[in-house]
């Protein structure tokens, strides 16, 4: 173990079976915080002001492999358990114009407008240019420390999913 000191953001929380999870959650955080303040400043200079993390969020994820996707599919993907705010962004993102829906039958499917494409597009670059260029040469190990920290995020979010689920039916 070594000599670094853990940052328990609540020491009430710190178990002796588990010490250093009181410190990944804090990680967990303020790493969530940054994450939601670097993607709606990225899209402010994408030229889409005025969008929430979630937001942005959803309209990534509409785009993605450019197929028309339903509220239900967004929700379950994004593990957004609550459909209302989704479907908040959707509107949304309708009225700037960077999305539309298209009723088929009951159901109605969202895609991402050319003006859509046109912000991812140049969220891309933003991305790019601020971002990438600093994992490439900064001290975080590149590619191999994302393709690390991807999977033991979804291992997380699996950990915390299954523990919302066991907590509901105490």
């Amino acid at each position: 173990m070594s000599n670094v000191p853990l940052i328990a953001s609540s020491a009430h929380l710190v178990s002796p079976r588990a010490p250093d999870l009181s410190e990944v959650e804090f990680g967990l955080m303020i790493a969530s915080h940054a994450f939601d303040r670097w993607m709606v400043r990225c899209m402010a200079a994408a030229g889409l002001p005025d969008l929430t993390a979630t937001d942005i969020m959803v309209l990534h994820h509409v785009h993605h492999r450019q197929r028309a996707k339903k509220l239900a599919d967004i929700c379950f993907t994004l593990n957004v358990e609550d459909t209302h705010i989704v479907s908040y962004a959707l509107k949304k993102l309708e009225r700037q114009g960077v999305v539309r829906g298209e009723r088929n039958g009951k159901e109605v499917f969202y895609s991402v407008t050319p003006e859509g494409v046109r912000h991812i597009e140049r969220y891309v670059e933003v991305r790019e240019q601020c971002l990438i260029d600093g994992l490439e040469t900064g001290p975080a190990g590149g590619l191999e420390f994302s393709r690390h920290l991807a999977h033991t995020l979804r291992a997380l979010s699996g950990l915390y999913d299954q523990a919302a689920r066991a907590a509901t039916s105490l």
